[in-house]
């Protein structure tokens, strides 16, 4: 019993994306489809084998007792070849000839799932022919493998060849875009058409499951465009015949619909595969119906398949040449990175070379503040660009686009005319960014038709459809650079991580040689620093006369009590970096009478210095008094530093239910956001040859951030106008209050 395929969704360009072109349930009317089980019993039959083949074969069938294969031996041998292989997974037999109904057939097998199937197609030309064509295609394969000057002439000899071969109107040649876009980039045509070379067709033309049959299936023919598919007939209950591979799968009505609007009568596609991915397609088009043998099929598909090892070997070689030029700069680089004393400087003096590399119209090199540009982007612009992306990106991976205006809108108007941005993050705490940039690309597509879809009544009623013109349509493009490829993101990808382990290298030998010089000075300078204070003790109580001698160790008593203080900042940054921990040792303590104390002896020190005290009579806290003493007494020379002159410094407290609160305010200006976000951190540049704190070398804050964290505290800065406030929180009692030591 059997029963034609089962009925599918009508198809629309709403889901044609997810139309079953794989199970059309019909083929090709110049052919004859049968699929028999390993017992030699048909499961699938194409409703036309009387009329093609003389004799009526239906699903449930013993094939071999068939009228057809009693009157066509070599029939019956050549499906014991094929149910052989089938059952032993070999190679199935070669395609061969067949005479039946007065008519030649070329009969092709393939396996699809655990069947047989066994096409029959309509051979239209003479053996002598099919001769003529064999010396024709070797000609055309013997031109192909001489070297050509670029892809695009390879490709324009392989239409050439391909029309002459073949006898369709129309040869094209599709490169394939990134975005599946497929320019005409060759082209061979008869005189009365119209030329559609350098025309872009949209990824639309061809649905995602349509390219993957062009990858599997790599040659497909549409021999009669308007011809009325043959249904298969099937078993009741039977699954769908997968057609993936067959050479006779009929044609989805979209398709048919595409190829009508271009008055196309026939066509053939031959695949272009490199990597196992369509890089791109020979389209034949003719006006008319047209069957190509299969023989002359199988030597275009063995051209292209020549075609695409050229054109691999072509980009191999332009891939390897460019990879040799990259790591050749990138050698350079990395000796200059590593073997300079400035990083910042080895990578600008590099800069020109490296945006030439990529491809880029601009580079930008950054490291804090500091700028290196080149290519004519404004300060501005980069600085702009920098500081998005240090607020929208992760910094732990490279970041690309070849439409920023799209993506970043807030930001368009200053960086125009610059599109593309490619930004490998170096170091997200020192800002450190290598940025390299393309401009915009106003680009004029010249479409095959006007690419958006449009609602009308087509052949199958009132849907989207196919576009009904494919005359020439152009679209001006703008907001876009040229794409990154997928060769320019490897080699950023090689550079950035070079880059950071070179830079992993240097902190870890800074790192070190700081450690011991720490080391060294806090225990070295420690014992002579302790006989210059009593020295000075003594030369003021031995006051002379005029109290010069006086004065002058009250001046050393200054000097080694500010040396004494560094050694003590080195001291303790030596322990940090060596895990050693501050040895924190909390105890009840009076805040209030601490930070009376501490502004106590700031006024002696500083004689000008205005303190301005806002204190409760007393306000208790679990503190280590000498560690937290150190955080406050900080906090006040920095004031005292930084501050504006002739107005008073201001200490404030209190007590919250979550602990007590220190404020330190003075009046300044608002600290750049730039240099804010490093406050907490040791060895910034910003700290380094202030003319307010000249000895200064950036570890008093880290410090003292430090030991209010080891407190289980916080401390923070803000701006409230005109005041610049550092604010310390502290809780009630310090975690792990018996533990004294902070790792």
């Amino acid at each position: 019993m059997s029963s034609s395929a089962a009925p599918v969704q009508a198809t629309t360009l709403e889901n044609c994306d997810r139309e079953p072109i794989h199970i059309p349930g019909s083929i090709q009317s110049h052919g004859v489809l049968l699929a028999v089980d390993a017992s030699g019993v048909v499961r699938h039959a194409s409703s036309n084998a009387q009329d093609l083949l003389g004799h009526a074969v239906q699903p449930g069938d013993a094939l071999r007792d068939s009228a057809l294969v009693a009157q066509q031996p070599g029939l019956g041998e050549l499906l014991d070849e094929g149910l052989a292989a089938l059952g032993a997974a070999a190679d199935l037999p070669m395609p061969t000839e067949l005479e039946a109904a007065g008519h030649s057939f070329d009969v092709v097998l393939h396996q699809s799932h655990d069947l047989l199937v066994m096409e029959f197609e309509a051979r239209q030309a003479s053996s002598d022919e099919l001769t003529g064509f064999a010396v024709q295609a070797h000609r055309a394969m013997e031109k192909l493998r001489r070297p050509r000057a670029s892809i695009d002439d390879l490709l324009q000899l392989a239409t050439q060849e391909l029309r002459a071969l073949t006898g369709f109107n129309r040869v094209m040649a599709y490169r394939f875009r990134p975005d599946s876009s497929g320019d005409v980039v060759a082209e061979s045509r008869a005189d009365f058409l119209d030329s559609y070379l350098g025309r872009r067709y949209p990824a639309s033309d061809i649905p995602a499951q349509a390219r993957a049959l062009y990858v599997a299936n790599t040659l497909r023919l549409i021999a009669d465009v308007r011809a009325e598919p043959v249904q298969l007939q099937q078993q009741a209950g039977g699954k769908p015949l997968d057609l993936s591979a067959a050479i006779l799968r009929s044609v989805s009505p979209i398709h048919i619909e595409y190829l009508n609007n271009m008055g196309v009568g026939a066509s053939m596609s031959i695949s272009i595969v490199i990597n196992n991915r369509l890089w791109g397609l020979l389209a034949c088009h003719h006006m008319g119906p047209r069957q190509v043998p299969y023989s002359v099929r199988m030597a275009c598909d063995v051209m292209a398949q020549m075609l695409g090892a050229n054109i691999q070997a072509a980009l191999a070689r332009k891939q390897a040449e460019r990879q040799q030029q990259v790591a050749e700069l990138r050698t350079r680089v990395m000796e200059s990175v590593l073997h300079s004393d400035d990083e910042f400087a080895a990578l600008c003096s590099h800069a020109t070379a490296l945006a030439a590399s990529m491809h880029a119209d601009a580079i930008i090199v950054s490291e804090h503040s500091k700028l290196c540009l080149e290519g004519g982007i404004p300060d501005t612009a980069a600085r702009a660009l920098l500081h998005w992306l240090d607020t929208t990106q992760d910094g732990s991976a490279l970041y690309a686009t070849h439409a920023l205006p799209l993506e970043a809108p807030g930001i368009a108007v200053q960086m125009a005319p610059w599109c593309g941005v490619l930004a490998l993050p170096l170091d997200r705490n020192r800002g450190s960014w290598l940025v390299f940039l393309r401009k915009e690309q106003i680009e004029t597509i010249h479409w095959g038709g006007k690419p958006e879809k449009e609602v009308r009544p087509g052949p199958l009623g009132p849907r989207l459809t196919p576009r009904g013109s494919f005359d020439l349509w152009k679209e001006i493009v703008r907001s876009t650079a040229e794409q990154w490829a997928a060769d320019d993101l490897e080699i950023a990808r090689q550079l950035l991580a070079e880059l950071v382990r070179a830079q992993n290298a240097r902190h870890a030998e800074l790192n070190n040689a700081r450690a011991h010089l720490m080391a060294v000075l806090g225990h070295d300078l420690r014992d002579p620093l302790h006989s210059i204070s009593m020295a000075a003790r003594v030369l003021e109580k031995n006051n002379g006369t005029d109290g010069s001698t006086g004065r002058l160790g009250q001046r050393i008593q200054s000097s080694s009590s500010r040396m004494q203080r560094l050694v003590s900042q080195v001291m303790d940054m030596s322990r940090l970096q060596s895990r050693l921990g501050l040895d924190l040792r909390p105890t009840t303590i009076d805040l209030v009478q601490l930070l009376a104390d501490l502004m106590d002896e700031a006024r002696t020190a500083h004689p000008g210095l205005q303190l301005v005290a806002h204190l409760p009579d007393s306000l208790r806290a679990e503190a280590d008094p000498d560690r937290i003493a150190q955080v406050f007494a900080n906090l006040i020379s920095n004031a005292r530093h930084h501050g504006d002159a002739g107005h008073p410094v201001e200490v404030h407290a209190h007590g919250t239910p979550a602990g007590p609160v220190v404020q330190v305010r003075n009046v300044a200006p608002a600290i750049a956001p730039e240099v804010a976000a490093d406050l907490f951190t040791p060895f910034k540049a910003s700290s380094v040859g202030k003319a307010r704190n000249r000895s200064g070398l950036g570890l008093g804050l880290y410090i003292a951030h430090q030991i209010v964290q080891g407190h289980g505290g916080s401390i923070g800065y803000a701006h409230e106008a005109p005041h610049v406030v550092f604010t310390v929180h502290l809780p009630l009692r310090p975690p792990g209050a018996t533990d004294h030591s902070l790792a």
